[in-house]
């Protein structure tokens, strides 16, 4: 259960916070799942379950990328095949419009794993705008493919703010809650970058989200960064664990600095 299946990069990834949300919900007997802020579902892909997943995500690409390996995986895979992992090509690719969600599906992998660190970054017009990252060794992994669009059989799926599937939390499910940090690790401030992607105020909206959450008597994991804002605006009464982990910091001198992040639960801690 401590392996993350996921066939995508992703900045921010939950793939370092597999074992520990195993040890929280490790005796919980929770009905369906539910993770709105998707992204590359490290802790989807390793949960073992049966029962309906309801997923969402704001990125519509992301989205149309998990629903075309839901519907249809052999057809992205062989798609994906026909691309060369080239500078080149994949400027090419990166400029150009495709029709079918096949076609943007396999664009979607293609660009994320040949991209520089994997970053998903749009323009102000919306236009995906990461330089190619000069992973001349990538090939594609088919099984991760598969694997996942089986996983993915029995899930909802919709592109929208986290709310929308609000109304399809009932009592004994569980939901995990990874949203973008708008603030940094360990006290430092706030990002300035981030705060235009997931503002303050949208972390307060979340607080409200969790406080319905617990009124329909369902189980909540939110992981944050570890900031006295966040701490304030997530207080509850419930548990709340700091984790140190290892983060890679990006960039030409590259180096890992020990963070530290909030994971907050109503998760009883006798289970």
């Amino acid at each position: 259960m401590y392996k993350s299946n996921s066939f995508l990069r992703w900045a921010g990834g939950k793939s370092w916070f597999i074992a520990p949300f195993s040890q929280l919900i490790e005796k919980l007997d929770f009905n369906h799942y539910h993770e709105p802020f998707l992204g590359g579902a490290a802790i989807f892909f390793s949960l073992d379950r049966k029962k309906r997943a309801y997923l969402s995500d704001l990125n519509e690409d992301l989205i149309l990328t998990y629903k075309a390996i839901k519907d249809n995986p052999e057809a992205v895979i062989d798609r994906i095949k026909l691309f060369q992992n080239s500078e080149e090509e994949y400027y090419r690719i990166r400029n150009t419009v495709f029709d079918t969600a096949t076609d943007q599906a396999a664009r979607f992998i293609f660009l994320n794993h040949t991209s520089y660190n994997g970053i998903y970054r749009v323009s102000r017009t919306g236009v995906y705008n990461v330089p190619y990252g000069k992973k001349y060794s990538w090939r594609l992994d088919e099984d991760s493919i598969r694997f996942a669009s089986k996983k993915l059989k029995n899930t909802n799926i919709c592109s929208g703010d986290f709310t929308c599937n609000k109304y399809k939390i009932q009592r004994g499910d569980l939901v995990f809650l990874d949203p973008p940090y708008t603030v940094s690790h360990n006290n430092n401030g706030f990002i300035e970058y981030n705060q235009n992607i997931f503002a303050l105020d949208d972390q307060y909206r979340l607080s409200k989200f969790i406080d319905y959450i617990k009124r329909k008597d369902a189980y909540y994991v939110l992981t944050n960064a570890a900031h006295h804002a966040i701490a304030e605006i997530f207080e509850k009464g419930d548990r709340r664990i700091e984790l140190s982990r290892q983060s890679l910091i990006g960039g030409k001198n590259a180096k890992r600095e020990k963070v530290t992040e909030y994971i907050f639960t109503n998760i009883p801690e006798e289970l």
